[in-house]
């Protein structure tokens, strides 16, 4: 099976409604209002999937915990600032592969994938959240370049 983050109907409606534009909102502010309906698949099994999801932070996150040196990779846990509980996104390895699931959904998780193949995927999503966020007027740091 093969790992995959797609989202759709991007946007930041909260962020005109405060009055905001996306050239000068604090990092915060915009890591939170940038959402987008989000799913995760192994194939075409469906592991997790929520609407009006911070994608751009999830991306920053992603990011980050992909520039650690190879030595320094554990697992992965989303904390986000939009959710009560961290790991809404998380991310295990283990002796069989990488394997990605929810603390939502504790029991549902991917099929294990190698390295390569789950850095490749996230290396994916990390870099059309960020050129989807920066053609709508976002500081393209927001997100960091891999």
């Amino acid at each position: 099976m093969s790992v995959k983050f797609a989202y759709q109907n991007l946007g930041m409606p909260d962020l005109y409604r405060r009055g905001l534009q996306p050239e000068t909102a604090d990092l915060g502010v915009l890591l939170v209002d940038i959402e987008a309906d989000l799913v995760i698949r192994d194939g075409n099994h469906v592991v997790f999937t929520e609407g009006l999801f911070p994608v751009a932070e999830l991306a920053r996150s992603l990011a980050h915990w992909l520039h650690q040196q190879d030595s320094e990779h554990g697992d992965f846990e989303f904390d986000s600032m939009s959710y009560a509980d961290v790991g809404e996104v998380r991310i295990a390895g283990s002796t069989e592969g990488w394997r990605i699931g929810s603390v939502s959904e504790p029991d549902t998780w991917t099929s294990p994938v190698a390295w390569e193949v789950l850095a490749a995927e996230v290396g994916r999503f990390v870099t059309v959240v960020r050129n989807d966020v920066t053609a709508m007027g976002v500081r393209p740091s927001l997100i960091p370049e891999l």
